[in-house]
Parts: C-alpha cells; structure tokens; sequence
C-alpha cells in the first residue's frame, strides 16, 4: 500500500494526462522532490491531483506574464520526481525539455494534457473565398526541441505532419494542425 499523497508510479490515460500537465504548466522545483501545476482553472487542478491519486492544498499565486492571481498545487513526492526526471521532465524545462518518454499506447492522453496547458483551437475565414474557413489546433511551448519531437511523434503514431512556427520577441513555437489534418 503507498503512504496517502504518493503517486503510483504506473501509466494509465489518467497519469499520462497529468504528465502532459506537467509538461505545459507544471514547474520541478530544485529541492529534487516539490512538483508545481499552476493554473487560473481550480477545477484543472482537482482534475490534475485525480488523475495521480493524491490530495495538495490549493493556494494562491501571484506572478506569471501580467502578474495576476493563479492557483497552484505543490505535491512533494521523490519517488514522482525522479520519475518526472527518468521521462525527460526537469527543473527549469521551459525552454530545454525535449522528447518526453511516454509510452505510446498513452501518447494522445498525454497529448490531450498538454493540449490543456498549452493549447488552443481557433478558426478563421477569408472573406474573399467562400470556402475559406480553417479549423486549427494549436500546441505550444518555449522548447524548439519539444515542439519537434511532438510534430515528429504525432506523424509517425497517424501520419499527419502539421506546420511549425515561432512567433513573438520571446520565441514561442506553434505547432499548427489544420481541418485537413
């Protein structure tokens, strides 16, 4: 039996979907055993701590891009940690994490995670032409690295390749899928 607050360390779609979490909005702090998800959504967080198993304290934080107020949990679990860190997943992952090892059975759960964290859909029509309307879904994150292994994955898993760009002053990649794909 696990002591109450651990994570059982077995992927499931549940577990996937909060390492996408994790990936996108979660932060490793450097004590080796303090886990952050922040998040202006509370039930995200329940969903999140659900889907390991375990119970955290939600709290209040101020901070982020615009300095508002956001939710955060803060599990403390080493044995999670160093799991996070055997996959891929590291302190100060922002703009370095890479390949992410999930199992791909559990692939499109953990993409649907990060879909959460960093993701959007939206549509646009060119007034010009009738048939013009686009559906894209939309993954984002700092890492160029990331963004590559994830197009890479999702093409060899069910052959779409999507479109890759990097935006704004401080680099963002997106990576675009269109209705088509």
């Amino acid at each position: 039996m696990r002591p109450p607050g651990k994570v059982k360390l077995e992927w499931s779609p549940e577990f996937a979907y909060a390492i996408g979490l994790i990936v996108t909005d979660g932060c490793l702090y450097n004590d080796g055993r303090h886990i952050s998800l922040t998040s202006k959504d509370e039930e995200q967080l329940i969903n999140f701590m659900h889907c390991l198993g375990i119970e955290s304290r939600i709290s209040q934080k101020r901070g982020g891009y615009l300095g508002g107020i956001s939710l955060q949990v803060q599990p403390g679990d080493v044995a999670f940690y160093r799991f996070l860190n055997g996959i891929g997943i590291t302190s100060r992952k922002t703009k370095t994490i890479g390949a992410v090892d999930v199992p791909d059975r559990y692939f499109f759960d953990f993409l649907r995670g990060h879909h959460d964290g960093d993701g959007t859909f939206y549509s646009y029509w060119d007034p010009r032409w009738r048939s013009s309307y686009m559906f894209y879904t939309v993954f984002l994150s700092a890492s160029e690295q990331h963004m590559i292994w994830l197009r890479e994955k999702i093409n060899a898993l069910i052959g779409i390749v999507g479109h890759m760009t990097k935006s704004g002053k401080t680099p963002m990649y997106e990576l675009k899928y269109a209705k088509n794909e």
